[in-house]
């Protein structure tokens, strides 16, 4: 996992949209880059739309939301289309940038254990660099704990 001192793993991933983003084009700003299991499942629907709530203060703080998951470019498409979703997604399909930032293990669901995401979010300065790492991420309060993080950056 990229350590809280270190610079960001750098990535070109597909958004919602089907356009690259960069992480290292949003220097001069904070990312917020929040790793999540999968589109349109009770939690990640519950946080993304907490995001969505809370993008304006994101914004006014100077900060840019991206999440990611291995869902792909349609599926992230039809997530925002469906939950009005105000910040980009990006589609990790081949699990690259998941293993770069660590997030990608073996869970245990009901005894069966299989490979998925851990609930992981990231706070990146303007300089690329990990200020802030949440893992393990509880939906319930989390939007505001991230957001504290970001507004300590300024």
């Amino acid at each position: 996992m990229p350590e809280v001192g270190k610079k960001a793993p750098d990535f070109t991933l597909l958004d919602q949209n089907g356009a690259k983003v960069k992480l290292s084009s949003f220097r001069g700003q904070p990312v917020v880059l929040y790793f999540y299991p999968q589109d349109s499942t009770p939690t990640c629907t519950n946080q993304a739309c907490a995001f969505r709530d809370a993008n304006a203060e994101y914004e006014a703080a100077g900060a840019k939301v991206i999440g990611v998951s291995p869902d792909n470019v349609a599926s992230h498409a039809k997530f925002v289309t469906k939950q009005k979703l105000n910040f980009t997604l990006v589609a990790d399909t081949e699990r690259k940038v998941c293993e770069a930032y660590d997030v990608w293990h073996e869970k245990t669901m009901f005894g069966r254990k299989y490979m998925g995401v851990v609930r992981t979010t990231f706070v990146i300065d303007a300089k690329g660099v990990v200020r802030k790492v949440f893992s393990k991420v509880r939906v319930a309060g989390h939007i505001d704990a991230v957001l504290a993080a970001v507004k300590e950056l300024a």
